[in-house]
């Protein structure tokens, strides 16, 4: 391929990670991971609510990584509440889980960023073969991609698993007790599965690139190096 045609590939490559770094840093500040609707199953109980009568028992919530609002009904009228994980919640979440995702969060911005980087210098510089190299764009990539592929699965596993919704709604409550109506996972957490898309796709490029896979070309030396021994 063209060193001309390399270049707009490893370009593009290099703004795309660079947008990646851009959409984590604003998603992990935002509180636009998961929206949720919460029984509040002691009012309806007490009452015996069912159909339209239960809507009077159902709050709401939205939150993020640090912080997030929420609205409880009880029969009795809206009361807004307001969160943050650090340091209110730590105590009942399960907190080796939650700082987990914000870890690998991240370590998610960071390679993104070393990502660009050796983009633009493979691009428009001279690149050693060695992790400066071609060679090391597949590394920094794949690293991202599993980064971006834990956050998912602990923060998933979080919200489902842990039932980190009901945990937020009944801290320190005393009288009511309330139940996870629903759960869906909002913007900021499908930005995270975006950027992982987006490093998959990079990886492509690169090959598109005509660079070939690092354990592709060792199997491909291996069986020219046999073939020469071969011939002795």
């Amino acid at each position: 391929m063209p060193s001309r045609q390399k270049k707009i590939i490893f370009s593009i490559a290099g703004v795309l990670c660079f947008g990646c770094v851009l959409v984590v840093a604003a998603a992990m500040g935002t509180q636009f991971w998961v929206q949720a609707a919460v029984l509040c199953q002691t009012g309806a109980q007490i009452v015996n609510a069912s159909g339209a009568e239960l809507e009077k028992f159902i709050g709401s919530a939205t939150y993020g990584l640090f912080h997030g609002k929420g609205m409880k009904q009880c029969g009795l009228g809206d009361r807004r509440f307001y969160f943050s994980f650090f340091p209110d919640l730590m105590g009942v979440v399960p907190a080796s889980l939650h700082v987990s995702v914000i870890f690998f969060c991240a370590v998610l911005i960071v390679f993104s960023s070393v990502s660009c980087g050796f983009f633009f210098y493979n691009a428009f510089g001279s690149p050693y073969e060695t992790l400066h190299g071609p060679q090391g764009l597949y590394l920094w990539n794949m690293i991202t991609c599993f980064c971006g592929c834990l956050v998912l699965i602990l923060f998933s596993s979080e919200v489902k698993l842990h039932h980190l919704t009901e945990i937020i709604f009944n801290f320190n409550e005393v009288s009511f007790v309330y139940k996870t109506q629903s759960e869906r996972y909002d913007r900021s957490f499908w930005l995270i599965f975006l950027a992982f898309l987006t490093h998959g796709l990079n990886i492509l490029l690169i090959r598109l690139a005509g660079i070939q896979f690092p354990f592709q070309e060792a199997k491909e030396s291996d069986i020219s190096t046999g073939a020469a021994d071969l011939m002795y």
